[in-house]
């Protein structure tokens, strides 16, 4: 049976199809048009931004950080360029130790490098780059770049680095700076500065690096690069340099410095020397110290552990960390508030049998049979416990510590370091508000008998009692310690004075100070100190101390011969000098040092040779002659050519005196 074609409705399919093909085609056409007049018409200009951003990389240009120098000139923290070679661990694929196994055949790393990098890896948690090698000669920049398409991810990168060098020399005051960790990151970020830290890797992480930072840092630049489409640099198409950050300018005579740890040797402890006039610190020193440069591009876990587990611990700041009860250092103050307050008047004697009886409890006397017919000066001079004793139990705490309160004692000075200790300046209501057992908060009679001598509760930093002498000797007048003294601006040179004027003064009464001095000359005359200071060539005061650091029971004597080294008593000296017009005044601590007069004021002794004569250790007598004499010749040096723990203790117990201050 023969089908015929229906010629028309094939016809009629066939346009159906065309229609329907057409339409369909007409709706993408449509679709690309509006697409089209999206892109190039309604988002122009965002989409043209957008491309300018692909081709315009915007690099941020990190600034010069501000020099560190001492009061001279001299250079005590710098920046220099060098090549270090970085590892960027998002880029490494692979094992990582395989690939720096690798790379150390092409430069040489060591295991202190393997270290190093290993640490700064476990504390960064960014992709940032991080260093395998510092500080590459000219030769392992060349030998990597030859090879340097076997390692992709790591680089050589040219670098500002930071160097101390003087190394070891006022660590405790520079600080460092350091490796930015997530921590610094994240607060940071969170800061109204976060813009100035673009591209920034480094910050201040102790001493004068960190609290100055913000001055130190400078402003971050920029710099606008067009870049191929491969994300390689084509041209530097505009620029906004970095504004270098200002420099420091210490009170430190960082020459004085040096003499001053030379003088301590091995021996722990600290010093503090200011000018009384002005608040300017003249040396800090906190000994042992450590080298900063070991911080700067991550300290390695062997350097690490040595300055973390050493006993002498070379990390804490003694100065304005260590508190100690100042020993007999505090007798002059002490003398000073009874003239003020009219307990005492310089005439006034006490005979001293050696000791001083309180409820039973016998107070010794550092003398055996005591010191006979005492007056205020004689108690200065020799040292006399029992005088003060009696001095204190008159007094009674609280007068003491409000006494004693506006000279700084068991107060913040507000030096420019951060972290400083307040100490303790004892009173009834301190002693509530520091114990928790109700027994313990009662203010006894053995208590205050202490605080007489600078025993018992009384604990302070040198730097307190550094910057109390400096204030009896500059009248009452109080300025604030600092060892900023000037910031330069890094870009004009312009100088900002830190501490312009004074703080406050104490109302004391001039024939009172004078009285008080010349008892402390007298010290260096005749008294405590006298054989150390047999002929400085200028007249100086002072007062040795010394502070124990174990009690002593009823009927014992001190006997450092039986006592750990480290139990032996603390040796302390406060001095100033000149008499007439003192340029500086200083207290120092020996820990475990024994007597003041023999472990400490031979460290003062040196360091006001140097200051007023210019004369250093070794020096020749006929020099130091020399010098002694143009001093008296004149009153003033001859120019030098300058080359870039918690001591408080309990009440006494029953049974238990006072074993004085042995000086």
């Amino acid at each position: 049976m023969t089908e015929f074609k229906n010629t028309e409705r094939e016809l009629r399919n066939f346009r159906l199809r065309i229609t329907a093909v057409f339409a369909f085609v007409l709706l993408c056409f449509g679709l690309l048009v509006a697409r089209f007049v999206w892109v190039q018409v309604v988002r122009h200009d965002a989409y043209a931004a957008q491309a300018e951003d692909n081709r315009i990389s915007l690099v941020p240009v990190v600034p010069n950080r501000g020099l560190i120098k001492d009061r001279n000139g001299v250079v005590l923290a710098r920046n220099y360029s060098a090549y270090t070679l970085e590892i960027t661990r998002s880029k490494i694929k692979g094992n990582l130790e395989s690939v720096i196994d690798d790379l150390a055949q092409v430069v040489s790393i060591t295991p202190k490098d393997r270290r190093r990098f290993k640490k700064l890896l476990d504390d960064s948690k960014s992709f940032a780059s991080l260093p395998i090698r510092t500080r590459l000669t000219d030769e392992e920049v060349a030998r990597f770049t030859a090879q340097r398409f076997r390692f992709p991810g790591i680089d050589v990168q040219a670098r500002l680095f930071r160097q101390y060098p003087l190394g070891e020399v006022a660590a405790h005051v520079i600080g460092y700076i350091g490796r930015m960790n997530q921590k610094d990151a994240d607060r940071i970020e969170d800061s109204d500065d976060a813009a100035n830290y673009k591209g920034t890797s480094y910050l201040g992480k102790d001493g004068l690096e960190k609290s100055y930072e913000e001055q130190l840092h400078g402003n971050t630049g920029y710099e606008e690069i067009e870049v191929a489409a491969s994300g390689r640099a084509v041209r530097s198409m505009s620029r906004v340099p970095p504004t270098p950050g200002n420099n420091l300018i210490l009170s430190i005579d960082i020459e004085l410095q040096k003499v001053i740890e030379e003088a301590f040797g091995d021996n722990r402890g600290a010093l503090v020397a200011i000018e009384p006039s002005t608040g300017d610190v003249l040396a800090y020193v906190s000994q042992p110290s450590f080298d900063p440069n070991l911080f700067v591009e991550g300290i390695d876990q062997q350097s690490w552990d040595d300055l973390n587990n050493s006993p002498d611990h070379p990390l804490i700041n003694r100065p304005m960390n260590g508190t100690y009860a100042p020993g007999s250092t505090y007798k002059p103050f002490m003398a000073l508030a009874a003239l003020e307050l009219g307990k005492r008047t310089p005439g006034y004697a006490i005979n001293d049998v050696g000791f001083f009886m309180l409820g039973g409890h016998r107070f010794r006397d550092d003398k055996v049979g005591g010191h006979g017919r005492v007056d205020m000066y004689k108690s200065i001079v020799e040292s006399c416990d029992t005088y003060y004793y009696m001095l204190a139990n008159d007094m009674g705490p609280d007068t003491i510590h409000d006494f004693m309160k506006p000279f700084g004692f068991g107060q913040l000075t507000g030096i420019d370091l951060e972290h400083e200790q307040r100490g303790i300046l004892p009173s009834t209501d301190w002693k509530r508000k520091y114990f928790k057992r109700a027994a313990a908060q009662k203010w006894v009679g053995g208590d205050t008998i202490s605080l007489g001598i600078g025993q018992g509760f009384n604990s302070f930093t040198p730097l307190q009692l550094a910057h109390a002498v400096a204030t009896l000797v500059n009248n009452g007048v109080v300025m604030k310690p600092h060892l900023v003294k000037i910031i330069e601006d890094g870009v004009t040179n312009k100088h900002t004075q830190t501490v312009p004027k004074e703080s406050y003064r104490i109302p004391l009464k001039q024939e009172n100070i004078d009285f008080i001095k010349h008892a402390m000359v007298g010290v260096t005359i005749g008294g405590t100190s006298s054989k150390v200071f047999a002929g400085a060539g200028y007249e100086s005061g002072g007062k040795t101390g010394t502070a124990q650091v174990v009690s002593i029971k009823q009927g014992e004597k001190y006997d450092a011969k039986k006592l750990n080294a480290r139990m032996h008593d603390h040796a302390w000296y406060t001095a100033f000098a000149p008499v007439d017009k003192p340029r500086i005044a200083i207290a120092v601590i020996v820990e475990n040092g024994g007597f003041g007069a023999a472990a400490a004021a031979p460290i003062v002794r040196k360091a006001l040779d140097y200051y007023l004569l210019g004369k250093r250790p070794g020096d020749s007598a006929k020099a130091a002659a020399a010098l002694a004499a143009a001093v008296a010749a004149d009153g003033a040096p001859p120019e030098v050519d300058v080359k870039p723990g918690d001591a408080s203790e309990e009440a006494y117990k029953d049974g238990e005196e006072s074993p004085g201050n042995r000086e």
